[in-house]
């Protein structure tokens, strides 16, 4: 007993003595650099330990925040060794981190964290005919899966977060996914494992006793009762604790699975030998409809005996209009597979006879099917908010019960939350008794924080007399693991820690998870926050006016780490990089450091932030793609006010940021400047104090804006040919864009609207949306530019008309920033809610009128910000009717407005362009239709593909004059 308490002990000093190195003094400084410098030494990989860096690794996706000293990036096993071996000297702990999205709080830690998904993310080798594949930790299972689908193979675990999660970070929480009740938890589908030690010896482990570390097999013979007799059967999502029944020799003495789930705390995994299973070669998708969720839950056991690929429940309290789904409260998702497409739909036809279900729908489109998954999928991200917007947080995230067991569990479950005045929305794996839920807790105060323990408390005691899991599929880390005793009791729990004692004695490996655990209201990530809100600009109108809150809906779920634009338009720097600090989640991280002011200190002016914030293209894809809304344009442009007020800016601010006034300016002299232009020493002199880059060519002035041509039109602009003024239908905008760079576009669409019977209004004065003082952060200057705007416009807001705006950056601009940076002056809402984009002015204003037939296939780019604010419905509809056929790139083209054309964004603005939109580009056919109604993308086209693309009103327009001409009679 007395060794036992002293490896107890060894294991909670290392802890503390990290953290009073790092709460203290310049010994703690002189050790930390100390640190830094011998790991620089020994590692090949990258070792950093600057302030971005370590704001980086503070959280994962829980209610946990810890912070580390460093992060250490290791090239491969001599590297994790190496590593291992100075941290051990330096009595600091270790952690192992993939994608961090872990939602227990075990990818968090206070000494060096293991970043393996910069370097040790290779898939080695694939054998076909084993039906294996040999992974490093920090591969992503998506990677994996698109490299062995040709061969109709797959890993068969898919958690929701398939696209970033790691097959390292699936080995240490064994996790499940939608397909388990078909191919199992990720402990299920691993063969073999190369496993460092905490003493650095390398461990090779798989079946039998050959790789254990010393000691371990007689631990396990001297305690085979309470391994036989300990956990509970028939549960097949025993996620928590540790696996240390898999070494019993009735189960084969499986080393590799007992070591899975174990977050981090028994060995560093280096390489995995996974196992393959054989994908269908269809699938149908049977939505089923319950009247609630206990009913579907009820429902979903009696399912499982059809050979379901998945059994997945969801309530209608989580889905945001439930548009495509059957009637009912609550809806089963169950997949089947067949040889063939009839195969597939037989069984999901046979599953609806049996479900016994309100109402019923089976989907065989893959697109269909990946629509309705998709809703499924971002739940994890949706359930972080209520209905009515106010935050919902994990810490019960996924526990899980025998499947007999869910309908009941989930009543109780119910009444407990409405015992302790909380709220959730549970969804999950039905099929294996999974419930993931997000609930309502208040981790802000006193109070709240001690109802969230209560509740906890009484909760795992629910959970435990259902028989169940405290964790189904996510892990314990620091959420659950305290309460373990209440599931397994205390003897179990105690070996526990004897167990890791023999894996890791001086307790070095991710301390205060699994064994011997911090407390579940401990480390909090929300304690280090501001507790009053920070003056701001915007109004953060879903965020109750509050930065820190709007900061807060980034919950670490990662969407935007994809390198695949399959997830929309977020993130194009972080898939052009590759670097954390330039995802939306890195640039959430430092941000909320900047609040905490812990790591960065430097608040407003910090160096990290801004750096960080450099690469962000302010695409706003973030708005409408992260399932929880963050909006990282918006806040890129709040910190950019208050990082550069009163103090110089960058040149390109001035140059970009003003670019209304000086093109204003210029337009009398627009030829001889375009002449000035074509002089490159001249053109490269200007670019150089503008801060433009030099690989960038100056956008050519229009010879007569639009706003000139139409003050010469006869009749005039502001009506339809032979009409009156006061048959107006609608107001132009005349953007800065169309008005001085493309007039071409705006005469076009005036060509399109009259023919169209639509009589169209200019403003009179000066009108501008600020988007270009509002991307470089002059916000003051922005409300001044959009209150003169409202006078200008108010006496058309009063008649009604909506305002067609064709440059789709503007008119979002109008759509999101006027009202939040304007919330006080009722015009700003009236104006926002009048914009309409072209195609939609023509849908709501002639919805009678029949469009010239085109006939083309088109090619090119969906504006980012109309996917992120506007929607591209309507265009959609107007270009199929006009025999536009084909689709248009997501992504974003990477100029963005000024990013592309500022110095030091090229390389980033060409990877971006080169994501999606010039490859489909250049693989279109010969005669394709360029389309980009975007400025900034036609520009990127025409210089980075000499391809001139055309605003869908341009190529309209040209359709009605060949109408025309073909109307004429022939002249012979």
């Amino acid at each position: 007993m007395g060794a036992e308490r002293a490896r107890d002990d060894r294991g909670r000093t290392g802890v503390a003595r990290a953290a009073e190195e790092a709460a203290g003094a310049p010994d703690a400084a002189r050790a930390t650099d100390a640190l830094a410098r011998e790991l620089r030494a020994v590692v090949r990989g990258a070792v950093d330990f600057s302030a971005g860096a370590r704001a980086l690794m503070t959280m994962d996706a829980s209610n946990y925040r810890r912070v580390p000293r460093g992060v250490v990036a290791p090239r491969d096993a001599e590297d994790v060794a190496a590593a291992l071996a100075v941290c051990r000297e330096h009595g600091v702990p270790v952690v192992p981190r993939g994608g961090g999205t872990s939602i227990a709080g075990q990818a968090t830690g206070t000494g060096v964290v293991l970043d393996f998904t910069r370097h040790m993310r290779s898939l080695l080798s694939v054998d076909v005919e084993a039906r294996t594949a040999v992974v490093q930790p920090g591969l992503v299972l998506d990677v994996l899966r698109e490299a062995v689908r040709p061969y109709g193979l797959t890993f068969g675990p898919d958690p929701s977060t398939h696209s970033r999660c790691t097959l390292g970070g699936m080995i240490g929480n064994n996790a499940c996914g939608a397909h388990s009740v078909a191919y199992g938890t990720t402990a299920d589908n691993v063969h073999e494992l190369a496993v460092v030690s905490a003493g650095g010896e390398p461990l090779q482990l798989g079946r039998g006793w050959s790789g254990a570390p010393a000691g371990l097999r007689a631990f396990t013979e001297r305690h085979l009762a309470a391994l036989r007799t300990g956990y509970p059967q028939d549960l097949p999502r025993r996620i928590s604790g540790y696996a240390m029944d898999a070494l019993l020799p009735e189960r084969g003495t499986d080393l590799a699975r007992a070591f899975c789930g174990s977050e981090g705390t028994l060995g560093i995994l280096t390489e995995a030998t996974v196992r393959l299973v054989e994908t269908p070669g269809t699938r149908a998708l049977a939505v089923l409809g319950y009247p609630d969720e206990s009913a579907a839950a009820e429902a979903a056991p009696g399912l499982l005996g059809y050979g379901p690929l998945t059994v997945e429940g969801m309530a209608a309290d989580l889905v945001r209009g439930h548009s495509g789904l059957p009637r009912g409260g609550a809806w089963l998702f169950v997949e089947t597979g067949g040889s063939g497409p009839a195969e597939a739909l037989a069984r999901a036809r046979e599953v609806v006879r049996a479900a016994g279900a309100l109402d019923a729908a089976v989907v065989t489109d893959p697109a269909g099917q990946r629509a309705l998954w998709r809703v499924r999928e971002d739940a994890a991200g949706t359930a972080t908010r209520m209905p009515d917007g106010s935050e919902a947080w994990p810490g019960w995230e996924d526990c899980a019960v025998p499947p007999a067991r869910l309908g009941a569990y989930l009543r109780d479950f119910r009444a407990l939350l409405g015992a302790h005045g909380l709220r959730g929305t549970p969804y999950g794996h039905f099929g294996d008794g999974c419930v993931h839920v997000r609930i309502d807790f208040d981790l802000l105060s006193a109070a709240g924080v001690a109802r969230f323990r209560r509740f906890s408390r009484e909760l795992a005691v629910l959970v435990a007399e259902h028989g169940g899991s405290l964790s189904g599929e996510h892990g314990d880390g620091q959420a659950r693991a305290e309460l373990l005793p209440t599931m397994y009791g205390d003897e179990l729990v105690a070996l526990f820690g004897r167990f890791k004692d023999v894996w890791d004695p001086a307790g070095l490996l991710n301390p205060g998870i699994l064994a011997r655990p911090a407390r579940l209201d401990e480390n909090l990530r929300f304690e280090v926050l501001p507790r009053r809100p920070v003056e701001v600009e915007f109004g953060y109108p879903q965020d109750g006016g509050d930065f820190a809150g709007a900061v807060r809906r980034c919950v670490g779920v990662a969407k935007c780490r994809t390198s695949s634009g399959t997830s929309g338009v977020m993130c194009p720097s972080f898939r052009a990089t590759g670097e954390e600090a330039h995802s939306t989640r890195g640039r959430a991280r430092l941000l909320h450091e900047m609040l905490a002011g812990e790591v960065v200190t430097g608040g407003w002016r910090s160096p990290e932030v801004r750096d960080a914030l450099d690469l962000c293209l302010s695409c706003k894809g973030c708005r409408s793609d992260c399932p929880v809304g963050v909006d990282m344009a918006t806040y890129k442009a709040e910190f950019l006010h208050h990082h550069y007020r009163g103090r110089p800016r960058p040149a390109s601010h001035y140059a970009m940021g003003w670019l209304p006034r000086w093109l204003r300016l210029a337009a009398p002299w627009a030829r001889g400047l375009n002449a000035l232009a074509r002089v490159r020493p001249l053109a490269a002199l200007a670019k150089r104090l503008a801060g433009i880059a030099p690989e960038r060519a100056l956008p050519v002035l229009a010879g007569e804006t639009l706003r000139g041509w139409l003050r010469g039109r006869a009749p005039a602009a502001s009506a339809a040919p032979g009409a009156s003024t006061a048959s107006v239908d609608a107001v132009l905008w005349p953007d800065t864009f169309t008005n001085h760079l493309s007039p071409e576009v705006g005469r076009a669409a005036v060509r399109v609207l009259e023919a169209a019977g639509v009589g169209v209004v200019v403003p009179r004065g000066r009108v501008c949306c600020g988007l270009t003082y509002v991307s470089t952060g002059q916000l003051t200057r922005a409300r001044a530019v959009l209150r003169r705007t409202l006078d200008a416009v108010e006496p058309l807001l009063d008649r009604g008309l909506p305002v067609v705006v064709l440059e789709p950056s503007c008119a979002a601009a109008l759509r999101t920033d006027l009202p939040e940076l304007l919330p006080d002056d009722p015009r700003a809402g009236r104006l926002a809610a009048s914009v309409r984009t072209f195609a939609q002015a023509v849908e709501e204003c002639a919805p009678e009128w029949t469009p010239p037939y085109v006939g083309r296939a088109v090619v090119g780019q969906n504006h980012c910000h109309q996917h992120a604010v506007l929607g591209d419905a309507a265009e959609r509809r107007l270009r199929e009717r006009a025999g536009l056929t084909g689709a248009l790139s997501g992504g974003c083209c990477g100029l963005a407005g000024n990013f592309g054309f500022e110095r030091g964004h090229w390389e980033v603005s060409v990877a971006c362009a080169e994501d999606e939109l010039l490859p489909a580009v250049r693989a279109a056919a010969p005669g394709a239709e360029v389309l980009a109604d975007g400025f900034s993308c036609r520009t990127q086209l025409e210089q980075l593909a000499g391809r001139r693309a055309r605003h869908l009103a341009e190529v309209l327009a040209e359709g009605l004059s060949k109408e025309l001409l073909e109307g004429l009679p022939d002249e012979g």
